[in-house]
């Protein structure tokens, strides 16, 4: 069902996915918007027991492409690195193909919401601050991968 990478020698594992999904703040969601054009957002994110979790506002575009199409693209970079006296970079990107649902367990919410709060937040104490006073009006989205690839580049 998914195209194999063209460029087999540029392929990362499936545990290098998996660490720079771990590790990087922001991807770009690419989701099915208004008049079936692509919409594609920069968010952050956590990637948790095997799936990324995001969360938005109870109303706007994003809600209701997901609740229109659930098909999604997730895409990552890694900063990259500099080739010294040089212009271009080395990274590694992954791109993940799944489905999304919003989650409406509240106990699942607060938990997921938890894991997007602790990595961003300076203190778990800050995360549960801010659960409480905006998880009434916050959407969480869970992503369930369904294809995950991941590619080396070398930008010269």
């Amino acid at each position: 069902m998914f195209r194999p990478m063209r460029n087999k020698k540029q392929e990362l594992t499936q545990e290098e996915c998996v660490e720079i999904l771990k590790n990087e703040p922001r991807g770009v969601l690419a989701i099915l918007g208004d008049n079936d054009y692509p919409y594609s957002l920069p968010l952050t994110y956590v990637y948790a027991d095997g799936k990324i979790y995001f969360h938005g506002a109870k109303s706007g575009h994003k809600l209701d492409a997901i609740k229109k199409n659930s098909k999604a693209s997730f895409c990552v970079m890694d900063k990259g690195i500099k080739q010294e006296d040089d212009w271009w970079y080395t990274f590694k990107s992954v791109i993940v193909f799944g489905n999304i649902k919003i989650l409406t367990d509240m106990d699942e919410k607060i938990d997921k919401l938890t894991c997007l709060g602790d990595k961003f937040f300076p203190t778990h104490d800050m995360t549960v601050k801010e659960i409480k006073r905006l998880s009434h009006k916050t959407e969480v989205f869970e992503f369930t991968i369904d294809h995950m690839s991941g590619k080396f580049v070398r930008e010269k």
